[in-house]
């Protein structure tokens, strides 16, 4: 029509690119932005930078950056986000400290983009310095930034800092109720869940959809199948919430991990939605649980169909056959794999120690300190094997000789890590790990003893829960 666009049609349409992704689009309007002459505008430089941030491209939003006139507190709020989601979180702490060195004063968008980086660097002692940051700007008031701080907590294992914040919110809304049971949840405190669920249904908060996916899942994570299932009832009944995928998901992980594998395939073959590679993981991981090879078949079929690239499945069947001692099929899965190019994730552990995340693998001795942690796992195996504790190496899954086996298992990175805290924290703080995959039975067994023999509180955290150590007892009750 002959209109010339300005600085704030190029706003509105770089934000549009933003929210559906379009980064080619984005750069297009960045070149027509240059051509015009408006790059001066801080708005739309604040938008480019979101695009590009959003789209992993931190290359250019440290270039926006540079040579943009003047900045101001979403710019720097913006640089902080790009790159705690863009792995890079580290980089976004020390944006951080340079917005405070020129003397700008952070407000709760930058807490907010502060706080998602210090949880995916994982350091407690960091998050409690953004705790006394909140408190010295006035944040707490901010029921935002409080639930996300009572949410990081909880990410990092201090399920107790999480609930004193939480007790210090101001009239919680819904989010922050929903963001504390989730912690219960993630840690395996059932009743804690439903009791913090009566005590928000009493206080006037009406549950949405995702309170629901987290008591659901704090059911499942304690086998409290009776009370799972009342509370997928009432989700529709009571409150007319239709349930979704991720409440199926759970239910179809409470049943299956309480050994009703059956009464979840017939849950997962009659709800009305169709079922996705998250419902279907959940009934075929309690396949390998309980060892029913001929379901977990047909369910595998069902996950290679819906997502053919992941790799976690393929791995999985294989584990059920080699737990079954079918080594063959087990080979023709991994030979499926490595015909597709898929690569297995290695398991890796990591513990904090002295403002810094130390990482191991199994039979890991690149750590400066290996010779040491190596004598101090030594020893402490030394102590349980005394006590009469076998290790369980039906959880090496390769056709090896028992003692290769027990060799392999006795270095994997779990207990490299718990031998590594034992040498570097005091008697009275608790041991955090930190694992990507799911915990192995043996090292779960050795970290009870452990914790008995050592008298050490160890928290570990793998990729489906959180397992509190004590006495010899596990919060799960050997329930994961």
């Amino acid at each position: 029509m002959g209109i010339e666009p300005n600085e704030v049609t190029l706003i509105s349409i770089t934000s549009a690119c933003a929210s559906r992704g379009a980064v080619d689009e984005g750069k297009y309007i960045h070149g027509f932005a240059l051509k015009l002459g408006v790059l001066w505008e801080v708005k739309l430089v604040n938008s480019l930078i979101n695009l590009y941030g959003k789209s992993g491209y931190l290359d250019a939003v440290c270039r926006l950056v540079e040579t943009m006139p003047v900045g101001n507190i979403v710019s720097w709020n913006l640089m902080i986000a790009s790159h705690a989601q863009n792995g890079t979180a580290a980089d976004g702490v020390g944006y951080f400290n340079l917005m405070r060195r020129a003397g700008i004063n952070p407000d709760d968008g930058t807490v907010l983009s502060l706080l998602e980086a210090v949880e995916n660097l994982g350091l407690l002692k960091l998050a409690e310095g953004v705790h006394g940051l909140i408190t010295k700007c006035g944040l707490y008031a901010n029921a935002t930034v409080a639930t996300g701080l009572l949410d990081l907590y909880a990410k990092l294992g201090r399920l107790n800092y999480s609930l004193k914040v939480f007790g210090e919110v101001n009239n919680p809304d819904k989010v922050a109720w929903t963001a504390m049971l989730a912690g219960y949840a993630v840690h395996g405190n059932g009743r804690e869940a439903m009791e913090l669920f009566e005590g928000m249904v009493k206080a006037g908060v009406e549950p949405d959809h995702v309170t629901f996916t987290h008591l659901l899942s704090a059911c499942s994570h304690s086998g409290l199948v009776k009370e799972g299932k009342n509370y997928f009832d009432i989700m529709s009944q009571v409150y007319g919430i239709e349930p979704r995928l991720d409440h199926y998901s759970c239910m179809a992980d409470l049943l299956g991990r309480s050994g009703l594998l059956n009464d979840a395939y017939e849950l997962i073959k009659r709800m009305p939605l169709k079922p996705n590679s998250a419902v279907w993981g959940a009934l075929f991981g309690a396949c390998r649980v309980y060892g029913n090879i001929e379901l977990g078949k047909e369910v595998a079929v069902r996950l290679f169909s819906l997502d053919p690239s992941d790799s976690r499945n393929y791995i999985m069947l294989s584990n059920m056959y080699s737990a079954a001692g079918l080594w063959r099929d087990a080979s023709k899965v991994r030979a499926l794999m490595k015909e597709k190019g898929l690569i297995r994730n290695p398991g890796c552990s990591f513990i904090e120690h002295g403002n810094k995340i130390h990482r191991f693998a199994v039979g890991d001795r690149s750590h400066p300190e290996s010779e040491k942690i190596y004598t101090k796992l030594e020893e402490v195996i030394g102590k349980i094997r005394e006590a009469g504790f076998m290790s369980k190496t039906e959880f090496i899954l390769h056709d090896v000789e028992q003692a290769v086996k027990e060799d392999m298992i006795s270095k994997h990175s779990e207990k490299l890590a718990i031998a590594f805290g034992l040498l570097v924290t005091n008697a009275g703080l608790p041991i955090i790990i930190t694992k990507n995959l799911r915990i192995c039975g043996d090292c779960h067994s050795t970290a009870k003893l452990i914790s008995l023999i050592e008298k050490r509180t160890i928290i570990i955290r793998d990729s489906k829960r959180f397992h509190h150590f004590a006495a010899g007892i596990c919060s799960c009750g050997d329930y994961w």
